[in-house]
């Protein structure tokens, strides 16, 4: 069966998505090129084409898969509710165990541009994009008086290294941490910056619908079964039945 023929936009698209799937799955030090051509059914050399290295080719992915995400959040963001509702929103869906990007893609990505300056260029500017959409918004909450925020920049800074310091643990960690106190210390992040009242995150409820979480329960000491009253368990095991996991795009 012949293969559709596709533009040169489509065909870049295609390639960039399979080189996403396969840094998620194999990493950015291991992938190669043959890797994407034959998840594709294509030549080396149509990859190399378009793209004349593997360090372009990750660069591009990356920029591709962030900027998915971008537009999601400028979305979001540009949402007609008050900026306090957005930012909300916003947290919990750039939080691990929201729908945003992949987290093992930018933990791979902030690895390799430790070597790769492309790279880096890359996901330095994506990194500014994200803080500038959160500032902006932060900025007409003050100037609607919702809250009080003396630097929206640096309130936005510590925010986004907040959450992305609680996606690495629990990528790296999974099962450490349940998703029920994730989502209540993003909120609550957002609420200490902005100087808010904390609001107990939704959870979905059987039928999909969104219903507020139950209270948190004070974290104590271990058990006697090794179970702790924040979702986790010393032994490595969930009390919650629900895994943070790494929210992929």
């Amino acid at each position: 069966m012949a293969r559709v023929r596709l533009s040169v936009a489509e065909r870049r698209d295609e390639l960039l998505g399979a080189a996403v799937e396969q840094i998620e799955a194999r990493g950015v030090a291991a992938v190669r090129i043959s890797d994407v051509a034959a998840a594709l059914g294509v030549s080396n050399a149509l990859v190399l084409y378009h793209f004349s290295s593997k360090e372009q080719l990750v660069a591009a992915a990356f920029a591709h898969a962030a900027e998915a995400d971008l537009a999601q959040l400028g979305r979001i963001l540009g949402r007609r509710s008050t900026a306090e509702r957005r930012l909300r929103a916003a947290v919990r869906w750039y939080a691990p165990t929201g729908q945003a990007k992949g987290w093992r893609l930018w933990i791979e990505g902030w690895a390799a541009s430790l070597r790769d300056p492309e790279l880096r260029r890359v996901a330095a500017s994506l990194d500014q994009e994200w803080k500038a959409e959160l500032t902006r918004v932060i900025e007409e909450g003050v100037a609607a008086g919702e809250f009080p925020c003396p630097d929206p920049a640096a309130a936005a800074w510590r925010l986004t290294a907040f959450l992305d310091g609680l996606a690495v643990q629990t990528t790296a960690y999974p099962g450490s941490l349940s998703r029920s106190a994730m989502l209540r210390w993003a909120d609550e992040a957002l609420a200490r910056e902005l100087d808010l009242p904390a609001e107990r995150p939704a959870t979905p409820g059987p039928d999909g619908h969104r219903a507020p979480a139950p209270a948190p329960t004070p974290v104590g000491p271990p058990g006697p079964e090794g179970a702790r009253v924040d979702g986790a368990r010393t032994d490595g095991a969930r009390v919650d039945g629900a895994g943070p996991g790494a929210a992929d795009s």
